[in-house]
């Protein structure tokens, strides 16, 4: 049977590697997880439980824009995070993240638009983009610029489009509020779609991290529930857009989802209100970040920045390897324990780069901080 070029993207190496790791645990191996970004507590407990009572209701369709409650709540933790006061109309009730960018391509860009991506970034984005008719197109980003896109990137590449991630997947870099005024700016003055990747706001360290939203209305803003309110299986995010362009992503979710979960954004809207168990997370999250910095350095694993927020850490490993991909599966093979190779985040560079994700508990982190200096010892012989 025929096929589209549409599938002709490439594999997310990290799920590859969570499936290695899958495998060696089924043949009996124990495997220490810092491949996948996935926070290793579940759903809010009272979410969960506030959920389980309203089971006994028939869960069918919601409106294409969500549940209004939902969309309610959201408004007003903007407020609660940002102190800036947003009409719920503009938000978008979505099935995960990777649901909004797959609405937000479709409604921002044409066949054949140039998307930019600064790399190191998030590979989804990448082949989401390819899938739909588009052109991503990579940006390197420097050390220096704290791995961001720079404004004059913007015009420099001929784009309708730039994609920004704050904090930032692999690295956990974020952008200032003067750097994303930049960036909205340069868009701004270049007719470029503005596009900001927020799912990683709430796991921030020194600084809270900025809304583009508080620089600009002209900007599509995606958010997840999976990552600070750790409801990754459930798929529910949102995004924030123009009032011009509500009606237009209504229809698109209308005909592509229906509509996000209905029991997905039931637990959302109760998740949000578990203030006391999600900021217990980040405290573990916190700590799990100081314990790799330290372990890493002494393992030997010491050319990274220490990350702004996220719970990763991007080492630049071209001291050892120039194939990170055979240097990650020596080191699930050998260690047992399981790292995603930079090639996931960035196709020209990323031979040199593994990504270390410290989501899991601290616990897990220890074990595996021991098991990396272990190998390396071995290594170096």
């Amino acid at each position: 049977m025929r096929r589209s070029v549409r599938g002709d993207v490439d594999p997310f190496i990290v799920m590859d590697v969570m499936e290695a790791a899958r495998r060696a645990e089924a043949s009996g191996r124990d495997i220490v997880h810092m491949e996948v970004g996935q926070p290793g507590t579940g759903a809010p407990r009272a979410a969960l439980e506030k959920l389980a009572s309203a089971l006994d209701q028939p869960l069918g369709y919601t409106v294409g824009l969500g549940l209004p409650a939902l969309r309610d709540r959201i408004a007003r933790h903007y407020g609660e995070w940002y102190d800036l006061d947003l009409d719920p109309h503009r938000i978008v009730i979505t099935s995960g993240a990777s649901g909004a960018f797959l609405l937000a391509f479709s409604a921002l860009f044409d066949n054949g638009a140039r998307v930019g991506l600064g790399t190191p970034c998030y590979p989804s984005y990448r082949q989401i983009l390819k899938a739909v008719g588009l052109v991503p197109v990579d940006i390197p980003t420097r050390f220096e610029h704290r791995f961001q896109p720079q404004p004059a990137d913007v015009a420099a590449r001929d784009l309708e489009g730039l994609i920004v991630a704050s904090p930032a997947n692999p690295t956990g870099a974020m952008l200032d509020k003067a750097a994303l005024s930049d960036l909205a700016a340069a868009c701004a003055d270049h007719d470029v779609a503005f596009v900001s990747d927020e799912i990683y706001h709430g796991i921030d360290y020194d600084t809270s991290p900025v809304t583009a939203l508080s620089v600009t209305d002209d900007v599509y803003v995606v958010n997840s529930f999976s990552k600070y309110f750790s409801m990754t299986g459930w798929r529910v995010g949102w995004m924030v857009v123009p009032e011009d362009h509500v009606r237009t992503v209504e229809r698109l979710a209308q005909n592509m989802f229906i509509c996000a979960p209905h029991a997905a954004q039931l637990l959302a809207l109760h998740a949000m209100d578990c203030t006391e168990e999600l900021q217990a997370n980040k405290a573990t999250y916190t700590k799990n970040r100081d314990l790799m910095i330290a372990g890493l350095h002494a393992a030997g694993f010491d050319r990274f920045a220490p990350p702004d927020g996220a719970f990763y850490i991007y080492v630049d490993v071209s001291a050892y390897t120039d194939d990170a991909q055979v240097f990650a599966r020596e080191i699930l093979d050998r260690a047992g324990v399981a790292v995603t190779p930079g090639l996931d985040f960035d196709a020209t560079r990323g031979h040199r780069w593994l990504r270390f994700s410290y989501a899991r508990s601290t616990a897990d982190m220890r074990e595996g901080l021991d098991r990396l200096a272990a190998f390396m010892q071995v290594r170096a012989r």
